[in-house]
């Protein structure tokens, strides 16, 4: 099922998450020279568009990998993924919930794998 995942998350949004991140760790929040623009124009052209779950979660870990931010990109974008699946995550028995939870953050930091989040979004019918 396509849908507008990203409709309500534009990119100073994503900028907000990670420099909220960065303070609570004391860490520097500061756009990359090399990430910034690349991951900012591939999340804006993106954001109005209807996207499966897989190409969302997909896109989401591709920021992360631009780095757009000096700390805490994964993190970020994780976040991100797991706010994206919150109402899916309620209909879920708890076990299963956190399971998909966990898989979905991991997948989108890389160090899940494309298998891994398949098996838990095939699960999900």
């Amino acid at each position: 099922m396509k849908m507008c995942w990203l409709k309500d998350w534009p990119w100073e949004t994503v900028v907000a998450i990670n420099a909220g991140l960065c303070k609570e760790k004391k860490a520097l929040h500061q756009p990359t020279s090399d990430g910034y623009r690349p991951a900012e124009k591939l999340w804006e052209a993106s954001r109005r568009r209807e996207l499966t779950l897989r190409e969302t979660l997909d896109l989401c870990r591709q920021c992360h990998r631009l780095a757009p931010f000096c700390f805490y990109n994964g993190n970020t974008f994780a976040a991100i993924g797991r706010t994206l699946i919150q109402d899916l995550l309620r209909k879920m028995p708890p076990v299963k919930a956190h399971s998909f939870r966990s898989v979905v953050g991991h997948y989108i930091a890389g160090t899940a794998g494309a298998d891994e989040l398949g098996k838990v979004l095939d699960d999900l019918g």
